[in-house]
């Protein structure tokens, strides 16, 4: 026991005092900076989602029922047809009510018919096509449109991008402002990822008497990433 205190002690007296400093209960921490960073890659879209609907009116709810199952499947086959594969075509909140009246009148409100309505999301690979598609449904039979947004079928690519662009800006950042307060940058401390998007810019272009399709381009679209890095401040 007194040979493994004798090792102890010759230890710490070999070490030196600003070592012992350093690592001491009482030494002080290092600064921190936090900055965030942003990375934005912009690219052109490859695909579009479009939600459209169709909405019928009948005396009563088995004829505007039934007229809108007509309708949309019409819409459906004409879809097709344009080169829209199954797996893009989604119908989805089927609604039926009752048209009320007789309000503004004073007196009881009677039924005067019914609305029935169904909305439709359409994948379009094949942008070239869009416009087409846009008139083969509202030719036959989809009269409510809810948008049209353009995308990318696989996103990894340009997010993986727009992660490394913030990462660099979150850097440039840090060292821009620990330069200026005279220091310098240390190590990583931590870095923590903050929500990517991909932010649309469609155009729209005006229609020409050479096409009878809806003009519609694409633009380009922004995928963007946002980082918070930690750095330690080295004096």
């Amino acid at each position: 026991m007194r040979v493994l205190k004798a090792l102890m002690i010759s230890t710490v007296l070999l070490m030196p005092l600003g070592a012992l400093a350093q690592t001491g209960p009482g030494a002080p921490p290092p600064g921190l900076i936090t900055v965030t960073g942003e990375g934005a890659v912009q690219g052109a879209p490859d695909m579009a989602v479009l939600s459209l609907g169709v909405t019928t009116q009948a005396p009563t709810a088995v004829a505007a029922m039934g007229a809108n199952t007509a309708a949309l499947a019409v819409v459906l086959d004409r879809l097709k047809a344009a080169g829209v594969a199954e797996r893009d075509l989604q119908t989805s909140n089927l609604t039926l009510n009752p048209n009320w009246t007789g309000y503004d009148q004073g007196a009881q409100p009677v039924i005067a018919g019914y609305t029935a309505s169904n909305q439709l999301t359409v994948r379009i690979r094949d942008l070239a096509g869009l416009g087409a598609v846009l008139d083969a449904a509202i030719a036959d039979g989809a009269n409510t449109m809810n948008g049209l947004t353009f995308g990318l079928s696989d996103p990894a690519p340009a997010t993986d991008k727009a992660r490394q662009a913030a990462v660099a800006d979150a850097r440039a950042r840090a060292e821009l402002l620990v330069g200026a307060a005279g220091a310098s940058l240390g190590r990583i401390v931590s870095i923590t990822e903050g929500g990517g998007f991909v932010q649309p810019a469609p155009m729209f272009k005006s229609a020409s008497a050479e096409s009878a399709a809806v003009p519609v381009e694409g633009g380009e679209i922004a995928t963007v990433a946002t980082v918070t890095m930690v750095f330690e401040i080295a004096e």
